[in-house]
């Protein structure tokens, strides 16, 4: 938030931090989500309230952990620790939570995009990437 003062943007710009069904109001132009869609026990139901959030030609960026979409795409060091963390935190944390769908860390691209296109996003693709995380852009 000061950063945005910072630069001039205060007056456009809001940060919220708030649980996957929590109400923040409507009509965002962009709503991001960073390595977290994957431990929620409801991704799709929390894809949804996103949905709801966005003006009609807005934009969901999600920042997801690198991961291919079968186990043979992530038989490298990221994938190998990313499937540790998963084991012990990303699994047992959605597992925990009501539906618990339990993505993983290695959720991979193709389960990603079925959990957008359910919440009924019809326009869904990978932007960027890094060795260590794919980002994704989602719209109405």
């Amino acid at each position: 938030r000061v950063r945005a003062e910072e630069a001039g943007v205060g007056d456009r710009v809001r940060f919220e931090a708030t649980p996957a069904a929590g109400d923040v109001g409507t009509g965002f132009d962009l709503v991001t989500m960073f390595d977290c869609l994957h431990d929620m026990g409801d991704p799709v139901g929390a894809a949804r309230k996103v949905r709801e959030m966005l003006a009609p030609d807005a934009t969901w960026m999600i920042v997801e952990p690198a991961a291919g979409d079968s186990v043979e795409d992530n038989l490298n060091p990221v994938g190998r620790a990313y499937y540790g963390f998963s084991t012990l935190l990303c699994t047992p944390a959605s597992l925990s939570q009501e539906v618990g769908l339990a993505l993983g860390a290695q959720a991979g691209e193709a389960r990603i995009r079925e959990v957008v296109e359910q919440a009924g996003f019809t326009r869904f693709r990978r932007v960027a990437e890094t060795p260590f995380n794919i980002v994704f852009e989602a719209r109405p």
